[in-house]
């Protein structure tokens, strides 16, 4: 999975699995050539913030899982977290607004902002719509310019995690009070993702 705004369809792409550092070359990782990417329909570069900021990738070969390589579990249909339920953005995007991108993978928590506080007036308002997660917003750490499409994933009561969110936009100084990173809600398209999967 990844964001719709991340896909042209002009560009070829590979996907880097069990990757930490980008620039080494890491045992147990590899990089998979891309069979075929899946926008989803509705989505719209021009007014990306309507929402359905989702897309698949699908590899052109199976890879093989290890211990760096694993699959990712996808919350059940509807599932909503609660205010301040801990979850962590990971990416190799900017280390700050106007800085550079990193090398070594990134990894930092950002508790969901509901969707009754994420819609209010002095937050992101209606931009926030309810197929999208809010994570963050202290003002300090937050997703920046190159983590889109990176995931939001989050711990259940069990300790099994799932991929909750899909980053999508956020403040253009990355780390604003009250505009916390904006994530597509993955709980909200289960039903797109089997259709795609199942028929591709």
């Amino acid at each position: 999975m990844t964001a719709a705004h991340c896909i042209n369809k002009k560009n070829t792409y590979r996907v880097a699995l069990g990757k930490q550092v980008l620039s080494a070359n890491e045992a147990g990782s590899v990089f998979a050539a891309v069979e075929k990417t899946f926008r989803h329909e509705k989505f719209s570069m021009i007014f990306a913030a309507n929402g359905y900021d989702i897309a698949l990738v699908k590899l052109a070969a199976p890879v093989v899982l290890n211990d760096k390589i694993e699959m990712g579990c996808i919350p059940a249909p509807g599932t909503l977290l609660p205010n301040n339920y801990s979850c962590y953005i990971t990416g190799w995007g900017l280390l700050k607004a106007g800085g550079t991108v990193s090398d070594i993978l990134q990894q930092a928590l950002l508790p969901v902002v509901d969707h009754a506080t994420c819609s209010q007036s002095d937050w992101w308002g209606m931009i926030a719509k309810k197929s999208m997660v809010c994570a963050g917003g202290d003002g300090v750490v937050s997703g920046c310019n190159g983590d889109s499409g990176g995931p939001l994933n989050c711990a259940n009561a069990d300790g099994i995690w799932a991929v909750h969110g899909i980053v999508s936009f956020g403040s253009s100084s990355c780390s604003h009070y009250k505009k916390p990173t904006v994530f597509t809600r993955v709980s909200a398209y289960n039903e797109w993702i089997t259709e795609k999967m199942m028929n591709n």
